[in-house]
């Protein structure tokens, strides 16, 4: 399909075939037209699928040049290294460094933006506690908004910048809006569902690199919170005949020592860490000598300063959160003679799906999605009279949001452990 299909304007078909964009990715094809017919639009696309210059084509075809003060689009996004990556996008594409457009930054004193806006502007960038501080002082007119775009939805919802988005979203009124994320979860639709026009469109774009790394078999369990993730570990590890060896990768040491007190064990040297935190708790300096004592069945390892480990010979890796550096996942997963029998289970909730997402594009595969056992207890903090406060939650990393129910495609029926050693060597691989 050739530009001229997405029926841009000639000077921009111009400007992308000089920047070397000679055939429309496929969000472009799919989103663009919706977008230019006015429809709500919520894409779901892997990084680098062109979601930016998917939004920035399109406010550029519809923006009108006028001399009104007040703006017609506002673009969300979650830090300020964001809103200058945007606006650079816009002023490559337009060719005019003379566009009407603003980016707002995250922190400072505000009389200059609020100067700038004052004296007009057609787009405006910025965080979404940015733009209502701002909108707070009266500085920012939302009356004129077209179009309201969202763009890095899932940074947004993990820096948890939900409310003052609803707030602008709720000001803007009656608008069209453009939702783009790397995933799609229940807290993506908590933040915009109030929103959306009825008739919006939910378009995904699932592209994987070309090349594919040789990877152990990677399996995925999608869970709401931590107390899920503790719960289901629990679970798995009552299957003593299957889980015999298992290493746990966790980010920090801390919550390595924590981990460890909340796994039931009958014996001492049943859980373990790798260099512990406090010296009475157990634990090994290595892990062969984990595999030497037949009376430890799990070992907990906390990336923190363990960036070398010898997983040879290990059945079962559990990567029990996702590190902030997909590199540090990738490292213990690639296929080699000396764990070519392993399989790595990962837990993931909705904030660490975009770095599940990212892996799984480094892969080049999907991981196989895990249906949950059906007598898994699921936590539901707003049962819990003792519940912390949603900022204690995400300081100790031991709480969560509300869980959603899977869509039916990724429901399997199968699930890992169950009483037979055979399941070691999988029937999963043969699924």
């Amino acid at each position: 399909m050739s530009l001229e299909k997405l029926k841009l304007s000639k000077r921009l078909t111009a400007t992308m075939t000089e920047l070397g964009y000679l055939t429309p990715k496929e969000i472009q094809r799919k989103c663009i037209s919706r977008i230019l017919g006015g429809q709500d639009v919520i894409a779901i696309a892997p990084e680098g699928a062109g979601k930016t210059t998917t939004y920035v084509l399109s406010t550029l075809m519809k923006l009108k040049f006028t001399d009104d003060e007040a703006p017609k689009f506002l673009i969300l996004a979650p830090n300020e290294e964001r809103i200058n990556e945007i606006v650079e996008k816009f002023y490559q594409l337009s060719k005019n460094r003379d566009l009407r457009i603003i980016g707002l930054r995250a922190g400072g004193t505000m009389e200059e933006e609020i100067e700038e806006l004052v004296a007009g502007k057609d787009i405006v960038v910025a965080t979404p506690n940015r733009a209502r501080a701002i909108y707070l002082k009266l500085a920012l007119n939302l009356n004129r908004i077209q179009t309201l775009i969202i763009d890095d939805a899932e940074e947004i919802i993990k820096q948890g910048m939900q409310t003052p988005l609803r707030e602008l979203a709720e000001s803007c009124g009656k608008v069209q809006h453009l939702v783009f994320s790397t995933v799609e979860h229940q807290k993506l639709y908590d933040m915009i569902d109030a929103y959306l026009n009825e008739d919006y469109a939910l378009i995904e774009v699932d592209e994987l690199e070309n090349k594919s790394i040789d990877t152990l078999d990677l399996f995925l369990y999608q869970l709401p919170n931590f107390t899920t993730k503790i719960n289901l570990l629990n679970y798995l590890l009552q299957d003593k005949e299957v889980f015999q060896k298992v290493i746990v990768f966790v980010n920090s040491k801390l919550t390595a020592q924590k981990l460890s007190t909340s796994l039931f064990h009958e014996r001492k040297e049943e859980i373990a860490i790798l260099n512990p935190l406090f010296y009475d708790d157990f634990g090994y300096e290595t892990t062969e000598d984990f595999m030497s004592n037949v009376q430890s069945r799990v070992l907990i390892i906390a990336r923190e300063n363990n960036t070398v480990v010898d997983l040879a010979n290990i059945p079962f890796i559990l990567q029990f959160e996702l590190p902030n550096e997909k590199e540090e996942f990738l490292n213990h997963v690639v296929k080699n003679k000396e764990n070519e029998d392993s399989v790595v289970l990962t837990f993931s909730t909705d904030l660490e799906l975009p770095m599940v997402r990212k892996i799984e594009q480094a892969v080049g595969k999907r991981m196989e999605i895990l249906e949950l056992p059906e007598d898994l207890q699921i936590y539901n903090p707003s049962n819990d009279k003792k519940k912390k406060s949603s900022k204690e939650e995400q300081d100790d990393g031991f709480g969560g949001g509300a869980f959603h129910q899977k869509k039916e495609s990724n429901a399997k029926t199968y699930n890992y452990g169950g009483g037979e050693k055979a399941k070691m060597t999988m029937k999963l691989k043969k699924k």
